[in-house]
């Protein structure tokens, strides 16, 4: 038996050391005879640090956190190439707990022999669920409603009068799975559907009953504009000023991706002007958003903290399907979804896997 030693990054606890998420499904890594697993101290909350929740979106994982690694489960924390500074003789695999992987250096991890998967639908459908509710919760005026009635102002009901969705236009920006699924769970409601989504399948597109055009179109015609693309260098700032400005003075954005993908400025310009109806967010430029951010004072913007999507039961689901990749490259096998495929032909990290190959008879 060959011992893999893992690392989890500590995010995952409270500060007394316990899921801070309750059931994490961890039991197959906890009950594994040949898996010697610990939590990274540095990333678990400390009492007589106030400062962490501020951190909690910038920590990082460090060489000290890797020295003595066989593998790594990442759930917030950046892996930027300084983390391999001091080498990774041992480290194999990393394991990201959650779709996107934007916070970590996938050239680095490829040059010091380190294969790099992650979770690429679990968030789908919670992801489309959690934009179907700002969509109605932006539409019906619940903000509002629920203000007038702990204020006790029913004589303000003319004025948080909504809409429906029915027979309105949906932009989705970005079709791919959580788009793809909105798509799927909206069409009950008879919305028109567009989207804008460069490389997109038309055939898929067509069986949805979305309309496949450019981001203008859609940013012109939509009521409602749901952003499910990911991240890269190239869509920092997508959706600009000047895509704002050709928005409907009806229409709502909803941005449950990557805040990076909005020009948040611009965006605060549009909702304190009334240039647009609204906004519902669970993504921001800079998170945790700050105390003093102008979107926290505006009354036309819904805010979560970009945890809408995060279910007890995804927390589950996610943490069963990333133990099942650890699972396997403790067994010396390839772990589904790969991202840096490439590293697979590399010897140095052939040698590192085949060092747990004897495990696949415990």
């Amino acid at each position: 038996m060959q011992t893999f030693r893992l690392a989890i990054t500590g995010d995952y606890l409270d500060a007394q050391g316990n899921s801070a998420y309750g059931d994490i499904g961890f039991s197959a890594i906890e009950t594994c005879s040949f898996i010697d697993h610990h939590y990274i101290a540095d990333h678990i909350p400390n009492p007589s640090d106030p400062a962490y929740w501020d951190r909690l979106y910038s920590m990082e994982v460090k060489p000290a956190h890797l020295r003595d690694a066989d593998g790594l489960v990442v759930l917030r924390p950046y892996i930027r190439a300084s983390a391999f500074a001091e080498g990774v003789p041992d480290l194999t695999v990393i394991g990201r707990a959650g779709a996107g992987y934007d916070k970590i250096d996938v050239q680095a991890c490829t040059d010091h022999d380190v294969l790099l998967f992650n979770l690429p639908n679990i968030l789908n459908h919670s992801t489309a669920s959690t934009a179907l509710m700002f969509i109605l919760a932006l539409a019906k005026k619940l903000r509002a409603s629920d203000r007038i009635t702990r204020e006790g102002r029913w004589d303000l009901q003319p004025q948080v009068i909504g809409m429906e969705i029915e027979g309105k236009t949906l932009g989705i920006i970005g079709l791919g799975a959580s788009g793809r699924e909105l798509a799927r769970l909206i069409a009950p409601f008879g919305m028109r559907i567009l989207a804008y989504s460069p490389h997109a399948d038309p055939a898929q597109a067509a069986a949805l009953g979305v309309t496949l055009t450019s981001l203008e179109t859609v940013m012109r015609e939509a009521d409602i504009v749901s952003i499910h693309s990911n991240l890269t260098p190239e869509k920092v700032h997508m959706i600009r000023a000047e895509h704002l400005a050709l928005m409907k003075p009806s229409a709502y954005l909803v941005n449950i991706a990557r805040g990076a993908l909005v020009d948040q400025a611009a965006l605060v310009e549009a909702l304190r002007e009334r240039r647009i109806a609204g906004a519902g967010l669970d993504v921001y430029e800079v998170e945790p958003l700050p105390a003093d951010d102008p979107l926290i004072q505006l009354d036309n913007v819904l805010l979560t903290p970009h945890f809408a999507p995060a279910t007890a039961d995804v927390w589950k689901a996610g943490g069963e399907q990333v133990s099942r990749g650890i699972l396997q490259a403790a067994r010396g096998q390839v772990p589904d979804n790969a991202i840096n495929r490439e590293v697979l032909d590399r010897p140095a990290f052939k040698a590192k896997l085949e060092r747990f190959v004897e495990n696949r008879e415990q």
